[in-house]
């Protein structure tokens, strides 16, 4: 719960609480809404803060609040929960998000309070990334507070609190008390001032438990001031602390019998009256009451409020009931209510605390039978697969297998090894996926039902992505077939999708169709994970093909995975769209989501093998930063590996480097090259191909089959249509590269305009080298006449740079200065030193000085 007023005056306040104020304003006004996040320690006064904006604002609705559990696993959408006004909008969170503008937008001016988001659930979190993302155009005030001392780097909210930006996303903090504060409250108890900041470090909170000890004295902890202070009270109060602090977030009053002891606990100020029940005013202190509790006590107390739940069983909240039943030891219910709070967190999209809560069932789970621990096993592989817990998704299913051998049970054993081979897979380990698969397979000669059909579009998954196109498509039918002959949604958009990638892989559009009634039949049967699938694939498809036409998937794809809370799935997405702003020019784009993914994703192979192909390939087109150490990063971890997903970015990425900088490319592509020959990739052959002829090599040992028009048009000597090509793709760099392989004149002048259009510095020198060796020598420099004239050749970007890099401006200063990205201020500052011989920052002030190079 929230933290005490520090009494009638919010000390040191005014501040925020007139910005929450401007805040309300602006909806109101413009009917935009303002996303406020409120920051601060524990204790800080955040809701004391919130509570008098409360008091002191003119709503048009009544202010919603809720509050995130301090449970071992919350509840999903526990904060809304406690709205009633917001109890039919939906069950899952994207449902809750939407029908929550829905009703702003009908009815204007709601103000929507969140706190304690370092607690909340991974379905609460969802629910507020809609609404940050859309608050703008929603005529609403969301206020969401949480404890910046507990939300570390891999917190779930700090990854959403760095995606929430924009105008209408502000950013508060509450600061502990000075000095001079606390002094001012403790003048009133005849207290030393300076002592009690000394002990308080100025929490609010901390100040108002010590000042509410009578003996004057300042204790080290605030557990002692706590416990000081709930000494005073009679045992029946001191009973119903004892209660109140292991029922999180508040205790209902049929809970709580010493009523006497009720009155005088909230008459001494340490619980408050909330709709429902009463709960502490402080988590700080329900902790420190729960911690000094004797273990037979705390077993007692969690026995007696599990009686109470169940007594109203057919009201009953599954994940309040399995927390006092794992408290109380009562294994018997937790393994029938922990599943329970599973199903209803994943149908509201916390697939995390559906995890956890299968895990909790799993704990004690031994006095149940073979299969029963095997499905719930299965059941917590699904949740973890689906939260990007791969190892433990991998684990869980295992010893499902070893329960579902153990007990006989040949069918679920295979379904279980057909499930293993997709997890597998996704792990990193496709030779593992494959056995799996097989074993899977085996298992089931001669039993032509939905288990088979599973088996089959599993094993057709695993030949899509190593993109064995006779297996994909052979396996992927039957499944089809199947999936349909027994109704099968899940089978039927499963095996869609490997069949519409694997066309568009091998250069047949018409697969889009497969994945669009793939997409369509996902959505209407609510197969979340096969929604995200879609996309992926749609984007993985696209960016082979340079088939942007299709480019709303990847708007349309993020959006959505994002919305229902696939995070992993929209990471996929992200990284494709890099590549696409990539290919059509907008690199500044192609930079962020490429920098977004590295930053982010963790150790993710093939995440990482494409963010790093787009930055290395950035570095190497503009010629602004050394490629080498990201590409050799990209390199490294395609090792092991035998698909071309993960080989393909990297080969043709660091091929084009080299040819860049006059190095030779059959090294790097040699690898790729031939398993794209046995794969028969046309759109890989055809990149590879041409790469090798640019850098002066032959097309000898192309295989026979058909490659795409683009590459096949160069690769015979036909610039001009395959330039033409790439532009209607919007592919303005690989029409100058197609141009740039030509012999003619004109060719070469009009690959060179678009390198210098394009800022791609290299491959214009490159250009530039083969028209002088035809001896031409009125060669244009490019468009920045400017730049010429300056001694450096700096551009006027550079000389801007350059001057605040004189006054000791560091790269993050500099890139707020001029309204640039820290990226860029870096290719910058790396174009600069490179171009002023130099290697250090310091170096460059002082050459510029020598050559006045700057204002």
């Amino acid at each position: 719960m929230g933290e005490r007023s520090t009494g009638d005056n919010l000390l040191e306040r005014t501040a925020q609480l007139a910005a929450l104020h401007r805040a309300y304003a602006t909806v109101t006004a413009t009917g935009n809404g303002v996303l406020v996040l409120l920051g601060g320690e524990a204790g800080g006064g955040k809701t004391a803060l919130v509570r008098r904006f409360r008091a002191e604002v003119t709503a048009t609705r009544p202010v919603l609040w809720g509050s995130c559990d301090p449970l071992w696993t919350p509840r999903p959408l526990g904060p809304f929960l406690e709205m009633e006004e917001l109890a039919e909008l939906g069950v899952k969170s994207y449902e809750l998000a939407i029908g929550i503008i829905r009703d702003v937008r009908a009815r204007p001016g709601l103000i929507l309070v969140l706190e304690d988001l370092h607690w909340a659930d991974e379905a609460t979190l969802d629910v507020l990334s809609v609404l940050g993302r859309r608050i703008a155009t929603i005529p609403a005030l969301v206020i969401a507070t949480y404890r910046s001392d507990e939300v570390g780097r891999g917190h779930p909210l700090r990854r959403l609190l760095g995606e929430l930006q924009g105008p209408a996303v502000r950013r508060l903090s509450v600061e502990p008390l000075s000095e001079h504060a606390v002094g001012e409250l403790a003048g009133v108890h005849g207290r030393d001032g300076s002592a009690l900041h000394r002990a308080t470090g100025g929490n609010p909170f901390f100040v108002t438990e010590v000042l509410a000890r009578d003996d004057g004295d300042v204790p080290l902890t605030v557990r002692d001031a706590v416990l000081a202070r709930a000494g005073r009270l009679s045992p029946a109060a001191a009973a119903v602390l004892d209660v109140v602090s292991i029922v999180p977030p508040y205790a209902e009053m049929p809970l709580i019998v010493e009523e006497d002891g009720l009155d005088e606990a909230l008459r001494a100020g340490m619980l408050e009256s909330v709709p429902g029940g009463v709960a502490f005013r402080h988590e700080l202190a329900r902790l420190t009451i729960e911690e000094s509790l004797a273990a037979h006590r705390r077993l007692d107390l969690h026995r007696r409020v599990l009686a109470g739940l169940l007594a109203k069983e057919e009201s009953a909240d599954p994940s309040r009931v399995a927390h006092h039943a794992e408290a109380a030891g009562d294994a018997e219910t937790v393994v029938i209510w922990a599943p329970r709070a599973a199903e209803q967190a994943a149908a509201s999209g916390a697939h995390r605390e559906a995890a956890a809560q299968y895990a909790r069932a799993l704990r004690f789970a031994a006095g149940l039978s073979p299969r029963e621990r095997a499905e719930l096993l299965e059941r917590r592989s699904y949740e973890c697969y689906l939260t990007e817990q791969t190892t433990d998704s991998i684990a869980a299913l295992r010893e499902a297998i070893r329960e579902r051998r153990q007990a006989g049970d040949r069918l679920g054993e295979a379904v279980a090894l057909s499930n293993l081979s997709r997890r597998l897979w996704c792990g990193g380990f496709p030779d593992d996926a494959a056995e799996a698969g097989r074993e899977a397979l085996r298992l089931l000669e001669g039993s032509p039902g939905r288990e088979l059909a599973v088996a089959c579009t599993n094993q057709a998954s695993i030949a899509m992505n190593i993109e064995e196109y006779g297996d994909a498509m052979e396996l992927g039918t039957r499944a089809l077939r199947l999936g349909e002959r027994f109704g099968d949604a899940e089978v039927v958009v499963h095996s869609l999708n490997n069949l519409g990638t694997m066309m568009m892989l091998n250069g047949e559009p018409e697969g889009i169709g497969n994945l669009e009634r793939s997409l369509a039949t996902a959505e209407r049967e609510g197969l979340e994970e096969h929604i995200g699938r879609a996309y992926i694939h749609a984007g993985w498809a696209m960016t082979r093909t340079r088939s942007y036409h299709l480019v709303s998937w990847l708007g349309r794809g993020v959006t959505v995975c994002d919305d229902l809370g696939l995070d992993g799935w929209k990471h996929y997405v992200l990284a494709h769209r890099a590549r696409y702003h990539l290919d059509v020019g907008r690199w500044e784009a192609a930079a962020a989501d490429a920098e977004w993914i590295l930053a982010n994703c963790g150790p993710v192979p093939l995440l990482r093998i494409i963010a790093l192909s787009v930055v290395g390939l950035l570095a190497a087109r503009r010629g602004d930063a050394d490629p080498w150490p990201m590409l050799d990063e990209m390199r490294a971890l395609t090792a092991g590996r035998a698909e071309l997903q993960y080989l393909a970015p990297s080969a043709t990425a660091r091929a084009e480097a080299a040819w860049l900088a006059g190095g030779p490319v059959e090294a790097e592509i040699a690898e790729a090259w031939d398993l794209a020959r046995r794969r028969r990739s046309p759109w890989v052959l055809g990149e590879l191909a041409w790469l090798r002829r640019l850098s002066g090599g032959t097309g000898e040992d192309l295989p026979e089959i058909k490659i795409p028009e683009p590459y096949a048009d160069q690769l015979t000597g036909h610039v001009h249509a395959s330039a033409e090509r790439w532009r209607k793709r919007g592919c303005a760099y690989d029409a100058a590269l197609a141009l740039a392989g030509g012999t003619d004149e004109a060719d070469l002048r009009a690959a060179l305009a678009e390198f210098q259009r394009l800022g791609a510095r290299p491959a214009a020198t490159v250009v530039t080298r083969r028209l002088r060796s035809r001896g031409v020598r009125d060669i244009p420099r490019g468009p920045q006449r400017w730049t010429r004239d300056n001694p450096a050749e700096l551009t006027r970007r550079e000389v801007e740079v350059l001057a605040l890099v004189q006054q000791g401006l560091s790269n993050v200063e500099i890139a707020g200065r001029l309204f640039l990205s820290t990226k860029t201020v870096h290719h910058h500052v790396s174009a600069i030193l490179r171009k002023l011989g130099v290697s250090r920052r310091g170096q460059a002030a002082a050459e510029a000085s020598r050559l006045d190079l700057t204002p």
